[in-house]
């Protein structure tokens, strides 16, 4: 594929198209290693080598990569309030980007960011099934056949009640009568983790998602820190399509 060298470099970095047309223009720029003045040169993505500010940039048509969402942070793009995902991305290479699927303002854990639409409908489609799995700590007292109802799907108000889910018990906390819980769906419902709970009359009171279909939060990510995807971790989400 062949692309404007200034449109190459504006997918590929964090800069403006005005910046990357002034850096071109002062010879900031290499294309198989013969300096480029002009932004509208065009370059082979699969071929040339271009050199920027003494980094080689070499192209991807989409990024993934893994975001550890902290409380707080809002889903979205933008928003005139709340910082969002996207701004702490703002020295990511790939333009375009966004959260694929939405936590709550005040969820934390596993978020998804990309280019790449396609493999983001494919991993929120009901249709796909794709496992997201939350750990979460709730308050109340849980039916003694809350993992069946779980299984059977729950009515939260919606049309329909929701798709069979699991649900495991994992510790009883030492505070506030806190229930330690781990909660796998295959859907993505408005609060459906919280309301699938206040169903049965419990309230949560922290929900972190743990993983998305075969991408599990790496652990050294603290909140609000990010990398990019491994080419396996990327190969296994395509599994998915």
């Amino acid at each position: 594929m062949k692309l404007r060298l200034d449109k190459y470099l504006c997918d590929m970095t964090a800069e403006s198209r005005s910046e990357i047309k002034s850096n071109i223009k002062k010879g900031f720029v290499l294309v198989n290693g013969e300096i480029i003045t002009k932004p509208e040169t065009k370059v082979d993505t699969e071929i040339d080598e271009v050199v920027y500010k003494e980094e080689i940039i070499s192209y991807e048509k989409y990024v993934y990569y893994m975001f550890h969402k902290p409380a707080g942070c809002v889903s979205a793009t933008s928003d005139g309030q709340c910082k969002t995902v996207i701004d702490y991305f703002s020295d990511a290479k790939g333009k375009d980007i966004f959260p694929v699927g939405r936590l709550d303002k005040d969820t934390e854990g596993l978020l998804l960011v990309t280019n790449d639409g396609e493999l983001a409908h494919n991993l929120l489609s009901p249709k796909k099934h794709v496992e997201k799995v939350y750990y979460a700590e709730i308050e109340g007292e849980l039916p003694y056949n809350a993992t069946m109802l779980f299984e059977q799907g729950l009515d939260i108000g919606d049309k329909e009640k929701t798709l069979p889910a699991k649900l495991e018990i994992i510790e009883d906390m030492e505070s506030n009568d806190t229930l330690a819980v781990k909660v796998t769906i295959t859907e993505g419902r408005y609060h459906q983790v919280k309301r699938m709970f206040e169903a049965l009359g419990c309230k949560v009171t922290y929900l972190k998602r743990l993983s998305m279909g075969s991408l599990v939060l790496d652990d050294n990510l603290k909140k609000g820190e990010w990398r990019k995807l491994s080419t396996e971790e990327i190969c296994r989400l395509r599994e998915h399509e």
